[in-house]
């Protein structure tokens, strides 16, 4: 059993949003995420997807691209990110997941779990600073939001099995260059996180793959960054 992550997958079977507008690395990106995950995951394996997985408005503009994924070895751990405006309660989405036959996808949000001798952890985050934000939204009251969101999973994880590593796993990236969001990394250090993965960050494929910051690394693993083969934490 191995535990991977590939971020914003960014499907859009049914809504047909080209992707290669975003440059070249993106075409036929659908047919190179399947090629490249049945190269490296197995069925007993998990992977993680922090956000942007559909950009379908709803659970049936949505579905399309969820039985792709659901087709695809492993089991799978979604959460939000800032395009998944699908999301929905984990009730509503269990329930879809049930009439349409989907039994390879989880929710991760505001929980936890067990994967080998991980806890996998997981919330959004937020924009990388006010600046990039949607316009007239509270930075500060969203980013402890997120903060609470992280507490929850943690929580979670510790109450499941205190004793192995917990990783976070965000869609928006907690440092990145010269912006370092404090709340979200004091929320890590505080709970003795060590790795944390985050998306939401594309073109830019000269940065470091890891970036070390207060003893923490943090990973980008946005499918297009990682050439959208999922990436196995070891």
């Amino acid at each position: 059993m191995a535990l991977f992550v590939l971020a914003d997958t960014h499907l859009s079977i049914t809504t047909h949003k080209p992707m290669d507008i975003f440059g070249s690395r993106w075409k036929d990106h659908t047919d190179r995420i399947r090629q490249e995950w049945e190269a490296v995951v197995s069925p007993d394996d998990t992977v993680v997807i922090p956000g942007d997985i559909s950009w379908g408005m709803n659970f049936e503009e949505a579905r399309e691209d969820f039985l792709f994924l659901d087709s695809l070895p492993g089991h799978k751990l979604i959460s939000k990110g800032n395009h998944d405006y699908w999301w929905a309660t984990k009730s509503k989405q269990d329930a879809f997941f049930e009439k349409e036959g989907i039994t390879t996808i989880s929710q991760l949000y505001n929980n936890a779990y067990k994967v080998d001798e991980y806890m996998v952890c997981g919330s959004r985050g937020w924009y990388n600073d006010d600046h990039n934000a949607p316009k007239d939204s509270d930075y500060q009251k969203i980013v402890n939001r997120e903060v609470g969101r992280m507490e929850l999973s943690i929580k979670a994880a510790n109450d499941i099995d205190p004793k192995l590593e917990k990783l976070m796993f965000l869609h928006f990236p907690p440092v990145f260059g010269d912006y370092v969001c404090e709340e979200i990394v004091d929320c890590l250090v505080s709970n003795g996180i060590r790795r944390c993965y985050y998306g939401h960050i594309h073109g830019k494929y000269s940065c470091p793959p890891v970036t070390s910051y207060r003893g923490i690394d943090f990973y980008i693993i946005s499918a297009d960054y990682l050439d959208f083969k999922p990436m196995l934490i070891d």
